[in-house]
């Protein structure tokens, strides 16, 4: 597996070779593109990126938890937590990329 981590600099710089913007504009672009899917995950709302995958917002309820290194049991209140479930293209060209 490699150690690399994809920044948002890295995106805007990829935007700026391949759409041709200026790197400040393609910097504006993918804050404003994040900004937008962020608001509407803040909002509860689903987000469905073709052939990528779809984020989406899942309730938890409260439950009893259990610190592992006491035993103690401990409440653990309830949460709004982020998910993200793959497309099939995506999983297949992650798999393509194990085989490698």
């Amino acid at each position: 597996m490699s150690e690399k981590t994809l920044t948002r600099m890295d995106l805007s710089e990829a935007v700026f070779r391949e759409v041709g913007l200026s790197r400040n504009e393609s910097a504006q672009l993918v804050e404003s593109v994040l900004q937008h899917v962020s608001d509407a995950l803040v909002r509860g709302e689903t987000v469905k990126i073709s052939s990528f995958g779809t984020f989406s917002v899942r309730a938890k309820s409260s439950r009893m938890g259990r610190n592992p290194k006491t035993g103690e049991e401990v409440p653990i209140s309830p949460r709004r937590v982020l998910s993200f479930r793959p497309s099939h293209l995506m999983k297949d060209r992650v798999a393509e990329g194990n085989a490698r």
